[in-house]
């Protein structure tokens, strides 16, 4: 398969509701769709970057212009390229692994799709369908956050996840809690506290929860040791976990009981499978985090999640979680889980009135 060009569209999605992290608000998805053309085949991926840089250094603009100087020429003059290829011509530009995931998803997805397979299958997929939860932003109150859990409850979702910072922890869990009694409850910091907050951070485990995921800064592997060694409830790590050899080490120190996989942190579905499989070895269930992906990017999500050892429900929530009208033809939940693509690739495009009505900008880049 030889590479013809990628086009890079800058869209914009308004989200049904601002989503609050302690990162900051989005109201809109604006992030980048990339149309990978070949020989054979056109395929989609999705960069998990937004607008701001503050989930990580990546952020939409800085991603369309490395991928447009950078990686996307760094793919020409190969004649046999497939997805497998993608990460070692890569390799020596350092991190952007937002923009290298979706590059090379939107080639894995050209070759399955001129193969006439489905990313499900040639991930491993073991599942028909996927147990889904939802992320619960920070709410401006503990009446609002409660009335929002229950309509996510009466959806059908399987596992609530509350995001949780400094002054927005135990009083909301615990309110969620009392309210819900037995439900599947799980915590996200997004690496908000600090080594100083582990006294609090213990309070945690009177409420009975799955996991708490990412409490410290992303580079403190010891301290979530540290934190491990006296919280009851499983860490998960989130952040911390960039590559197969970063989850090794993480679960070598007890750093964590559980991680989250998150296709675009670590710059593919490529590496997320040798992660799922450093896991497995080590019997540390994975699940699969979210984006606020476009049907593009939770299609390959949800194949990915199909993998034996997703044992967790993950951030594969339904597309009327997040937009009023989706990009490809919408996921839907039926009986708390989202049906797997079985078409080729990812087994989803973009409906083109759609694409357009959300895109904001295109450029095409050319590889010789």
């Amino acid at each position: 398969m030889r590479l013809r060009g990628v086009e890079i569209l800058h869209i914009a999605m308004p989200l049904v509701g601002a989503f609050r992290t302690s990162f900051g608000t989005e109201a809109v998805r604006e992030t980048l769709l990339l149309r990978a053309v070949t020989d054979e085949a056109e395929g989609w991926g999705e960069c998990g970057a937004s607008e701001a840089p503050l989930y990580s250094g990546e952020y939409t603009l800085g991603a369309a212009d490395v991928l447009r100087r950078h990686l996307i020429p760094a793919l020409s003059g190969l004649p046999d390229l497939d997805g497998h290829r993608v990460a070692p011509a890569l390799s020596r530009f350092k991190e952007n692994r937002l923009a290298k995931a979706a590059l090379e998803t939107a080639i894995l997805d050209a070759d399955l799709r001129g193969r006439g397979e489905s990313l499900s299958h040639a991930l491993g997929a073991v599942r028909t369908s996927v147990p889904s939860g939802v992320s619960v932003g920070i709410a401006d109150s503990i009446p609002e956050l409660l009335d929002t859990v229950e309509g996510y409850l009466d959806d059908g979702y399987l596992r609530i996840k509350l995001k949780i910072e400094p002054g927005w922890d135990l009083e909301p869990v615990r309110a969620v809690r009392e309210r819900f009694g037995d439900i599947m409850l799980q915590v996200d910091a997004n690496a908000a506290y600090e080594r100083a907050d582990i006294d609090h951070l213990l309070a945690l485990d009177a409420f009975a929860l799955s996991l708490v995921e990412q409490p410290l800064p992303m580079d403190d592997l010891l301290g979530h040791a540290a934190l491990a060694r006296r919280l009851a409830t499983p860490i998960c790590l989130d952040e911390s976990i960039l590559s197969a050899r970063a989850a090794a080490t993480a679960i070598e120190l007890g750093a964590c009981r559980i991680v989250n996989i998150k296709a675009g942190r670590v710059g593919g579905y490529l590496e997320s499978r040798r992660i799922h499989d450093v896991c497995a070895a080590h019997g540390v269930p994975v699940w699969c985090g979210g984006m606020l992906e476009t049907g593009i990017g939770r299609a390959a999500n949800v194949a990915l999640a199909a993998l034996p050892g997703f044992t967790l429900p993950g951030d594969t929530s339904a597309s009327e979680r997040y937009f009023d009208e989706d990009l490809t033809e919408p996921f839907r939940l039926v009986d708390g889980h989202l049906e797997v693509p079985t078409g080729p690739g990812i087994g989803v495009a973009p409906d083109p009135d759609r694409l357009a009505r959300y895109t904001v900008a295109r450029e095409w880049v050319p590889v010789s």
